[in-house]
């Protein structure tokens, strides 16, 4: 999702939405900002991030969350959107293939952008509702690394396919378990580690923030058998 279907982080755009809304602090900015940096590098641990998240979310109304998200996305995040990540989703939907939005996000979050890409299909992290009341825990395996890896496979076999049929996108270090399995992993708008690896598996490396014009759809991807596409 992040630098890949968006040309920028989104976590960033929904603090400067919090900010402007008045419902966050300058100071809590910057610590936010702080832990998505670590967050975006791997660098904390996905089990204490969830305890945390969840606690804030404790109580409150699925429905306000979800609109509010729906008036983010129109007001900061629509015109971030990679039109390269466009014109990609519609090849692969062109090509017959089945694609999937794949990200760590809530799905209130990344729905939106989702429905804006006509993507039927949506892996993400989803709190546990109940009574339409976040309960503050998050549904498990957490939409992450390895939990990330299981979820996809578990998508892409409910659909026929299987990963080596499977093209998946990202810009990230933490994707490296589902990069790893797939049969056509793509590094998109790498973090400098990424790109590293990528290099030395002999990975395909694209950039697509703010280019001007879509790169060339890969021959295998047009052709491959029954491939399912996956963004990130």
């Amino acid at each position: 999702m992040d630098r890949t279907l968006v040309d920028i982080h989104t976590g960033r755009l929904f603090l400067r939405f919090l900010r402007e809304q008045g419902e966050i602090s300058l100071l809590e900015i910057a610590r936010k900002r702080f832990w998505l940096f670590q967050y975006g590098l791997g660098w904390v641990n996905a089990e204490q991030v969830a305890i945390g998240l969840g606690a804030e979310y404790r109580d409150q109304p699925e429905e306000q969350l979800r609109e509010r998200c729906r008036l983010w996305f129109a007001s900061h995040v629509r015109s971030w959107v990679s039109n390269v990540g466009r014109k990609r989703v519609r090849q692969h939907q062109a090509a017959g293939h089945a694609v999937a939005m794949v990200t760590s996000s809530l799905r209130q979050m990344a729905q939106p952008l989702a429905d804006e890409l006509s993507i039927p299909h949506l892996i993400c992290s989803d709190l546990v509702i109940k009574d339409r009341t976040f309960t503050g825990s998050f549904e498990l395996p957490l939409c992450y690394g390895a939990g990330k890896l299981a979820r996809a496979s578990e998508l892409v076999t409910s659909l026929g396919s299987d990963l080596q049929h499977t093209v998946f996108y990202t810009d990230s270090i933490t994707d490296v378990p589902l990069l790893a399995a797939v049969g056509h992993p793509i590094a998109v708008n790498p973090d400098v580690r990424l790109r590293r690896l990528a290099r030395s598996r002999g990975w395909q490396i694209e950039e697509w923030t703010k280019a001007d014009r879509p790169g060339v759809f890969p021959a295998w991807a047009a052709f491959d058998s029954q491939p399912s596409g996956t963004e990130r």
